[in-house]
């Protein structure tokens, strides 16, 4: 098990939210989305370039920056791993 940001999620692999360490406002809006710590992410595909991440939290589907990507901490397991 390691501990990454959101930004460097694969497509199609799932993790489990840590923290989320953004302003304030950014942090209400997240949390108004189902970004909470111990809830499963998604990565549904990424953007060309530096374009927007396109995650899946529960039913809920949203593009987040990479920029507020890289302050979304999650806890992910590779299956190739051996424990």
């Amino acid at each position: 098990m390691s501990t990454i940001h959101l930004g460097l999620l694969e497509p199609g692999k799932t993790a489990t939210i840590l923290a989320i360490k953004t302003r304030e406002g950014l942090n209400q809006r997240l949390q108004a989305l189902g970004f909470r710590a111990g809830r499963e992410v998604k990565m549904i595909r990424r953007g060309w370039f530096s374009g927007p991440l396109h995650v899946r939290i529960g039913t809920t589907e949203v593009m987040v920056r990479r920029t507020e990507a890289e302050n979304i901490y999650l806890s992910y397991v590779d299956k190739g791993e051996s424990t």
